[in-house]
């Protein structure tokens, strides 16, 4: 599949989700729409979509909050699902239903031509925390905004804060070497974690009104699989699988009865109940 034009600055984050871990993330779309079901519901409620209403959904992976938007805005209303990643974009395709108004696109948000003042939210679920200048990419994003438009985001708080992360990688840690330290503005799964930053982010894109929640969450690792669903999520996605890369099979091993032994604390019944903390960011155009 082609890779999409995008920003000079953002080709690793390109290849990145169009390579292997891309697919890693497509195949896992049906665990991965469960496990994060809490931050979508959270999305779609502080977003308050209404029917007839036109939205961005940001970085929309394998299209589940894509569908959820449109279920809100349907049938008169529209959403335009963007990514840079084909495998997941494929996803997508093939789970959103016929008769919902929805559109994907493979794109960079931070050149993507979109019509401007056309729509009324920009809305993402874990989806704007990779883009190398962000303050670009967003300012693109809000000229797309009706002067009424609306943003609604979810991304990650501070690793200290999110033990759904750190428990498993921390554990991984005892037997391979660490993956190489992000700086605090790099792209990756915590670039939004200061609220400062975000704060500065937004203004120089131009966005006003600018709210920061923090939710904190139990998150299932487990989807309902137990102990061992919970350790095999693990070691197929996220930062334990690309810690593993390269590693031999005794390391695996290893990592896996590590990673059991610091989950079984969190375990009840068939869940695996991790701590979890989000930012919901909302704000308006200007």
């Amino acid at each position: 599949m082609n890779a999409p034009h995008s920003h000079n600055a953002n080709a690793d984050q390109v290849a990145y989700w169009n390579g292997p871990a891309g697919q890693r993330w497509a195949d896992r779309q049906a665990a991965q729409d469960v496990l994060l079901k809490p931050v979508a519901d959270l999305v779609v409620d502080r977003a308050r979509l209404a029917p007839g209403e036109r939205v961005i959904d940001a970085g929309c992976g394998s299209g589940a909050t894509a569908i959820a938007f449109a279920r809100k805005v349907a049938p008169s209303g529209h959403v335009l699902g963007i990514d840079v990643s084909g495998p997941m974009l494929e996803r997508a395709r093939h789970a959103a239903p016929k008769d919902l108004p929805i559109d994907f696109v493979l794109a960079d948000a931070t050149v993507y031509p979109f019509e401007p003042k056309s729509f009324d939210v920009l809305a993402s679920r874990f989806g704007v925390m990779f883009f190398a200048d962000p303050a670009l990419s967003f300012a693109n994003m809000r000229k797309a905004l009706k002067p009424s438009g609306r943003m609604a985001f979810a991304c990650w708080r501070e690793p200290r804060e999110n033990p759904f992360f750190m428990a498993p990688l921390q554990a991984a840690y005892k037997h391979v070497p660490k993956l190489p330290q992000l700086g605090p503005e790099d792209p990756g799964p915590f670039a939004f974690a200061s609220e400062a930053r975000v704060r500065r982010i937004l203004d120089e894109a131009g966005f006003a009104g600018v709210e920061m929640e923090a939710c904190p969450l139990l998150l299932d690792a487990a989807i309902g699989r137990g102990l061992d669903g919970a350790v095999q999520g693990a070691l197929e996605i996220g930062p334990v699988s690309r810690a593993l890369e390269g590693q031999p099979e005794d390391a695996r091993a290893a990592v896996a009865a590590s990673i059991r032994e610091a989950l079984m604390p969190f375990a009840k019944d068939d869940a695996v109940l991790l701590p979890a903390s989000v930012w919901i960011v909302t704000a308006r155009a200007s």
